[in-house]
């Protein structure tokens, strides 16, 4: 059985509820707000009703995790990156790295968020802009992100 990820299948139906980003602060973190999820939605700037949506591919050789100078982040079974927080030095060399800019960054704690693939997202998204699909195997980012 292939992993599934996440993949925006419906960006122009996407109305900025942020619904999905509530949800995955809530599943990882149990805190409401938005400020520690995994995902990221955005308007884009000038733009009434445009959204940028980005989440984690999945990457079977995540960029992320290579650039870490630390082994804080390592590739997860079947695809993703797993946070070991001791080893973390907080240097933001994961999200730069990240080509599809989808990893996502705790300002408070100074780390990375990485996606669990749980679904809340999706589950909480009221207009099925985010699907778990089955994943392509890829080495690197795809550029799915919208």
């Amino acid at each position: 059985m292939r992993e599934k990820g996440l993949k925006v299948i419906n960006r122009d139906r996407c109305i900025g509820c942020l619904s999905c980003m509530y949800a995955c602060t809530r599943k990882l973190r149990g805190l409401g707000g938005t400020g520690k999820s995994a995902m990221r939605v955005r308007a884009y700037s000038g733009t009434e009703g445009a959204f940028s949506i980005r989440v984690c591919s999945r990457c079977t050789s995540p960029d992320c995790a290579a650039a870490c100078p630390t082994g804080a982040l390592t590739t997860a079974g079947g695809g993703g990156v797993r946070l070991d927080r001791e080893k973390c030095i907080s240097c933001g060399a994961c999200v730069k790295a990240c080509t599809i800019a989808a990893l996502q960054w705790d300002e408070e704690e100074g780390v990375p968020i990485p996606c669990i693939f749980c679904g809340q997202c999706v589950q909480y998204c009221p207009n099925d802009v985010i699907a778990m699909v089955e994943r392509a195997d890829q080495e690197g980012g795809d550029g799915s992100a919208e």
